[in-house]
């Protein structure tokens, strides 16, 4: 699917458009027009005939990217293949900027108070209309500004939740697969290289370690204290511990390291953020040659040592929390932070923003899982601190050419808005 989904992607796509400019310096010329304009807001805006003059652009954008999205770090099209190309990179990220600019134009910003769906502005000021990129609870901390003694309660709570076995466990094997997708991906599609080759390799030998080293459910059912020893991995097995599972990490990184094409590796930081876990239980067994009882112990250490040491700034912690929470380990991002608005003295609303190259229904459902995946982290963290008002989520759906209208998903409100002036 990967292979010949990409080189549909990519054909179709570079025939789209064609910029007389390096794209790059067409990147780099919208972004320091972003942040060149002064605090953003519309009565700082630029003159109309500005936003007439670059919508065209806009447009050329939006039909050369139509259907893709910058997803968890990855260009994905409509179906969630992942597309390989920087320069495809570059017009998306080219086009969501000055996509920023337009939802803070005087046009728009009218249109939406004169809708009168909504109690309060909202994107009118640039900081509201800047992406954030989301990896620890230190940054969902700040931005919700919860006080240090709420910040060490969300700490206390979470690592109760998320250091247990099972979930420490699943997030890395969650890494670990994705990983070898994408250096699969890579072996295939470029040209082999023997750090390529080894990597390979070792994620496999690890996938493996972990997996006959892990305890089968029926054996948690037992009501023995001891269980049979799996003879064939009693002798491989019999001193196994975490820190083997270190080694291979170490080893993968440096192997993959120094390839020129690490960036598109996702999934290799992920995986070097859990050194940090790995680190604190290296000596810890892992194996299920030994009995029913240790092997719980050895379980119970795990939960221990990784509560215990864990912070809120660990991007090791935020890997659990999203396995936790969402069952997948990824960063959360989104195109526009938004903010807190007030609406009653106990109520607050949180909004925040995505901006989409088509209206596709199935490319709005991805928009709006992406946007309540980020929104629930927020929600979740706003709980766990014990914070008295309460919290709406919200979340908004630009695109060009969409219908202005209102969806409920999962409990939440998201607003569908047309960037056209």
């Amino acid at each position: 699917m990967w292979v010949h989904g990409h080189h549909h992607i990519r054909r179709n796509l570079n025939s789209g458009i064609c910029f007389r400019a390096n794209p790059s310096r067409f990147f780099r010329s919208i972004q320091v027009l972003y942040h060149s304009s002064v605090d953003g807001s519309y009565n700082d805006a630029l003159p109309c005939e500005w936003y007439e003059t670059k919508l065209p652009v806009l447009k050329r954008l939006n039909r050369a990217l139509r259907g893709v999205d910058l997803v968890d770090g990855k260009l994905e099209d409509i179906n969630g293949v992942i597309i390989y190309d920087d320069c495809i990179r570059n017009k998306m990220h080219a086009f969501k900027s000055l996509a920023r600019i337009f939802i803070g134009s005087p046009s728009i910003q009218l249109k939406l108070r004169e809708q009168g769906r909504f109690k309060f502005p909202f994107f009118g000021t640039e900081s509201e209309r800047e992406p954030l990129v989301v990896n620890s609870l230190t940054k969902v901390s700040n931005f919700l500004n919860i006080s240090a003694q709420q910040r060490k309660l969300v700490r206390c709570t979470v690592c109760s939740q998320v250091t247990q076995y099972r979930i420490w466990r699943g997030a890395l094997e969650d890494i670990l697969n994705s990983l070898k997708e994408e250096v699969d991906w890579l072996v295939e599609h470029r040209e082999m290289s023997q750090g390529r080759k080894l990597g390979q390799q070792v994620i496999l030998s690890c996938l493996r370690y972990l997996s006959e080293s892990s305890v089968s459910f029926e054996a948690e059912k037992s009501t023995s204290w001891m269980r049979p020893v799996p003879a064939r991995y009693a002798k491989a097995n019999a001193s196994a511990k975490w820190e083997d599972v270190l080694d291979m990490v170490n080893d993968l990184r440096r192997y993959l390291e120094h390839d020129e094409e690490i960036t598109v590796l996702y999934h290799l930081e992920k995986l070097v953020s859990m050194k940090e876990g790995l680190l604190q239980i290296k000596d810890v067994f892992l194996d299920n040659t030994i009995g029913f009882r240790e092997v719980r112990h050895q379980e119970h250490l795990v939960h221990r040592k990784l509560s215990k040491m864990l912070g809120n700034p660990s991007p090791c912690l935020f890997a659990l929390v999203m396995f936790f929470l969402y069952g997948r380990v990824r960063d959360i991002e989104v195109d526009l932070c938004g903010g807190f608005y007030k609406e009653k003295s106990e109520f607050l609303c949180l909004s925040m923003g995505r901006i989409l190259t088509s209206t596709d229904e199935k490319m709005l459902g991805r928009g709006m899982k992406q946007l309540d995946r980020a929104l629930g982290l927020f929600g979740f963290v706003w709980e766990t601190a014990g914070m008295k008002e309460t919290l709406n989520l919200q979340g908004h759906l630009w695109c060009l050419g969409a219908e202005e209208r209102s969806i409920t998903y999962r409990g939440n409100t998201f607003f569908v808005h047309d960037l056209s002036l």
